[in-house]
């Protein structure tokens, strides 16, 4: 599944679709940012509620998929600004990162 179609589940909010064709490979849940520096995987949806600079870019270091700010986290609109240019989807679910990340999985066909 692409970004695209994620962010079209009734859950989803898209916040910035810089590029709305990556697929997306797997799944990373963390919001320690040296945790995801280490761990998260490319092409992963990162599910977090770090809505900050740094995510930003963490996620274009680790060339993720997305980044998916969970429990309705604000994010600043310098934040926004910086996921255009870094070209970085990031998008909003309100749902916790448990089940933001279950409900990407089972979109995405990596979960049952």
């Amino acid at each position: 599944m692409n970004i695209r179609e994620f962010a079209d589940l009734a859950q989803v909010e898209a916040l910035c679709l810089a590029a709305p064709e990556r697929e997306i490979e797997n799944i990373f849940c963390g919001d320690l940012l040296s945790w995801a520096m280490g761990r998260a995987q490319e092409g992963a949806c990162w599910c977090t509620v770090m809505g900050n600079l740094n995510t930003i870019a963490v996620a274009s270091l680790k060339e993720v998929a997305c980044v998916v700010l969970c429990e309705g986290a604000e994010c600043p609109s310098e934040v926004l600004e910086r996921a255009e240019t870094a070209q970085v989807n990031l998008l909003r679910c309100a749902l916790p990162e448990f089940e933001t990340a279950l409900l990407a999985a089972r979109a995405a066909g990596l979960a049952p």
